[in-house]
């Protein structure tokens, strides 16, 4: 991989892997928490419902935390059935409260049994064998949709490299809770995963720049063009490919390009 092309990546990492990234992103939703739980489930809202325009993502990510009392993960495990009144009519794009509802029981059961989420994503993998993230996310559509009675049309808003998604809500969602660094916006509160083995997420910014760079040669973006470009950030960095997410996704932003 070319030098010239590493060196201005790093450098547009430090640039927009900076604290001031975080108000006007979805991550600033965890980031109004300290509890691992409520970071989590409301890490993973944030990049389930990242469609659209970045504000309009985080006020009705902000509308959820108040339907919740301010407190998800006590909310989950706690609420009576008419609590959840205050979740109806919840709506952003094509998720819906029938969609909210089915998140909730969810998140009630997995966190009966477990502790964190990254339980959740780790259940796919055979004891010994190294991690995966294709089969933790295969694996972890099906746990999410094991309860009786699932609404089918909620499916569609968890996606799997089955199905040849790029899977980009979920890969930027374990970016958020895998990466550990000194820059403070990733929040590296899981231990079991490496960030050597995440898959870089792959929105309409990050595709465009990689493309320029020639980083993805794919026409599609899919599975398969994700897992390209990711392995062609590892040539950059073996142990931290998924922090030039910061790079392509930031100068796509600006339109530096």
């Amino acid at each position: 991989m070319d030098l010239s092309l590493k060196d201005f990546l790093d450098k547009k990492v430090l640039e927009f892997n900076q604290p001031d990234f975080i108000p006007n992103d979805p991550i600033s939703i965890p980031h109004q928490f300290s509890k691992q739980e409520d970071i989590e489930i409301m890490g993973f809202f944030a990049s389930i419902l990242a469609w659209g325009q970045r504000r309009t993502i985080i006020n009705k990510c902000n509308e959820l935390i108040e339907r919740m009392d301010h407190a998800p993960h006590d909310f989950i495990l706690h609420h009576q059935d008419q609590d959840l009144k205050s979740l109806l009519g919840f709506k952003h794009r094509t998720f819906n409260d029938t969609d909210l509802l089915y998140f909730i029981g969810f998140f009630k059961q997995h966190y009966t049994r477990f502790s964190s989420l990254e339980d959740a994503f780790l259940q796919g993998s055979q004891l010994g064998e190294p991690f995966q993230v294709e089969t933790a996310l295969n694996h972890f559509k099906s746990y999410f949709f094991s309860l009786p009675d699932f609404p089918l049309r909620t499916r569609k808003h968890v996606s799997s490299p089955a199905q040849k998604s790029s899977c980009k809500r979920l890969n930027m969602f374990l970016r958020w809770m895998v990466r550990k660094d000194n820059a403070g916006v990733d929040f590296g509160i899981w231990k079991n995963i490496d960030a050597k083995d995440l898959i870089c997420p792959c929105d309409v910014h990050v595709e465009r720049v990689a493309k320029k760079f020639g980083l993805m040669q794919s026409d599609k973006v899919n599975w398969k063009s994700a897992v390209e470009l990711t392995e062609n950030l590892r040539s950059l960095d073996p142990l931290d490919p998924v922090k030039y997410d910061f790079a392509l996704f930031g100068l796509g932003v600006v339109g530096e390009l």
